[in-house]
């Protein structure tokens, strides 16, 4: 399958200053940005900024960051899924995962984890794609933001929506092991049937089992 990338931005302002929102970015241009010390959800930030750089050489692979000035604040990462995981078991080309969001503290609340959605979604290549995400309580940051985990499920609910998310119900056994894990995608407006009969049967694999 041809992974096209169009390249889209926007600049918004926010109470500590105009921030640029852009991408695809290429590993290159990548590894010539500042990576911040805060953006330590998934791993230490040296080595997911490693992680991304790679990740934005794949094929399939995009990386929309959120930038100031020259430090990157914030990004987002669509590529295939993990292997290990269930929805890469029916090797769907048009499969792909929204794996990881993270925005710094200090830019929370301004709006910012949704502008990064909706620029990823202007590329018209999308609606080729089934797009995922699954969310997962043990990645979120409830300490630092003092919510319960009912309240940032909420949150990523909502960042989710303005990328065009909707919650998907699955019979996966990691989200099915608490309430407040989720599946959620977007199937694009060019998705032929097949593949969302073949996304329904990686939903419920449990299902077809017996």
């Amino acid at each position: 399958m041809e992974h096209k990338k169009t390249y889209n931005s926007m600049e918004l302002e926010t109470e500590h200053g105009s921030i640029m929102i852009e991408g695809p970015i290429a590993g290159k241009e990548l590894s010539e940005l500042e990576f911040h010390e805060d953006l330590v959800a998934f791993r230490p930030p040296a080595q997911q900024h490693k992680a991304i750089i790679e990740i934005a050489d794949l094929p399939e692979g995009r990386i929309l960051i959120v930038r100031a000035d020259k430090m990157i604040v914030g990004y987002v990462t669509f590529l295939y899924p993990d292997p290990l995981e269930r929805w890469s078991e029916g090797n769907m080309d048009n499969l792909i995962e929204l794996g990881a969001i993270e925005i710094i503290p200090k830019y929370r609340g301004n709006g910012v984890g949704k502008a990064l959605l909706k620029v990823s979604m202007l590329d018209d290549a999308f609606e080729d794609f089934i797009v995922i995400t699954t969310e997962y309580y043990w990645h979120w940051d409830l300490k630092g933001t003092g919510l319960n985990v009912w309240e940032y499920r909420k949150v990523m609910e909502k960042m989710m929506q303005a990328g065009g998310l909707e919650y998907y119900a699955t019979d996966d056994p990691e989200i099915s092991s608490h309430p407040a894990n989720c599946l959620m995608a977007k199937i694009g407006s060019r998705v032929d049937n097949e593949s969302i009969q073949q996304f329904d049967r990686l939903r419920f694999m449990n299902r077809y089992m017996y």
